[in-house]
């Protein structure tokens, strides 16, 4: 499988978080590389709050999150992808020079306009949009940006006053948001996933195509039950 697409920075993470989310192993040499990539368009035009930069195609086309969902709105597109790519640098190569100054420059715009919400006792964990929060989360739960642990409660105790009774959420995408509440551990979490479970079952039947959005979903869908 193709890992770096250099026209692409929703193709490239596409193609990483594939790897991470079906455990399939990545070379050093790949990790490198891609790791490279990625921090070299920390700031570059078009960076949302100095982190990462999509490419001209990204902001041209659109985007699909991991499990599938558009998103077409350029500051959307940027703020995504700037998180999902500080996410991707911690899974790939955390530790080297390299990632962890980009990771540090990128960090500064975001945990601004973060703590602008914030007191010295109240952290926020709810950003934009139900798509925006759930990329934050997924940054978050790989112990990206600081407080994590403590932005994650506090955006898990938003997340439940919108449901909408019927297993899902008012402006957050379904599975998007699935996915990023597969990766938090926390009590607060596994009230949402068993909030969510009946609905999760009657899905399950409905992915029996080969698709890679389906079989994501699939996949996806399978992870949450066995923690419910």
């Amino acid at each position: 499988m193709k890992m770096l697409h250099p026209n692409s920075l929703a193709s490239t993470l596409d193609a990483v978080n594939e790897a991470f989310f079906m455990g399939r192993a990545l070379t050093n040499p790949e990790r490198k590389k891609i790791t490279a990539w990625i921090a070299g368009r920390q700031g570059l035009k078009g960076a949302y709050r100095g982190m990462f930069a999509p490419t001209p195609r990204d902001l041209k086309n659109g985007i699909r999150l991991f499990t599938g969902e558009r998103v077409v709105s350029g500051a959307a597109i940027g703020h995504v992808l700037g998180e999902e790519s500080s996410r991707a640098l911690i899974l790939l190569n955390g530790s080297s020079p390299m990632a962890r100054e980009a990771l540090k420059r990128s960090n500064r715009g975001m945990l601004k306009a973060l703590m602008s919400c914030e007191t010295p006792t109240r952290v926020r964990g709810f950003y934009c949009c139900g798509t925006c929060t759930a990329a934050l989360w997924r940054h978050l739960a790989v112990g990206g940006l600081e407080h994590s642990k403590r932005r994650l409660e506090a955006g898990l105790r938003v997340l439940k006053t919108y449901r909408d009774g019927s297993g899902k959420w008012r402006r957050f995408p379904f599975y998007y948001t699935l996915l990023a509440l597969s990766e938090i551990e926390s009590k607060l979490t596994m009230d949402e996933m068993r909030y969510t479970g009946s609905i999760c079952e009657r899905l399950l039947k409905r992915y029996k195509s080969k698709s890679k959005i389906a079989k994501r979903r699939r996949v996806l869908l399978e992870k949450i039950l066995a923690k419910c």
